[in-house]
């Protein structure tokens, strides 16, 4: 799965090979082929995914979503971040619709993030 998620992200990115990618990552040119036989460590598919710009996550089949996730999305949305000082997590069913009236509200006024 490892080898298969690099190889689609590379062509989509339009590396010309992987030798390019691992090289790029400061290893040597055949490792991430080497992944089709043993799993990669850490240190080595941390580097390959910040060349590919995903996540670890992403590359070991943890999630399906190849994007790095913003700050916001990392420690979830509560509702202090909307200054309601009852606290408590928001229900799921909200948070698509809070999150879209807060990135529009950024959007509509960016000074107001410089505080």
């Amino acid at each position: 799965m490892i080898f298969e998620r690099i190889k689609d992200l590379a062509e989509k990115q339009h590396f010309s090979n992987l030798q390019e990618v691992a090289e790029k990552a400061g290893y040597g040119k055949n490792l991430i082929y080497s992944w089709k036989r043993k799993k990669p460590n850490s240190d080595s598919l941390k580097a390959v995914a910040k060349v590919l710009n995903t996540t670890t996550d992403y590359l070991n089949g943890l999630t399906d979503n190849p994007d790095i996730p913003s700050e916001s999305e990392k420690r979830g949305l509560t509702w202090q971040d909307l200054d309601m000082p009852y606290g408590g997590e928001i229900p799921d069913e909200l948070k698509g619709m809070y999150r879209a009236l807060a990135e529009q509200y950024v959007k509509d006024h960016p000074d107001s993030l410089k505080k």
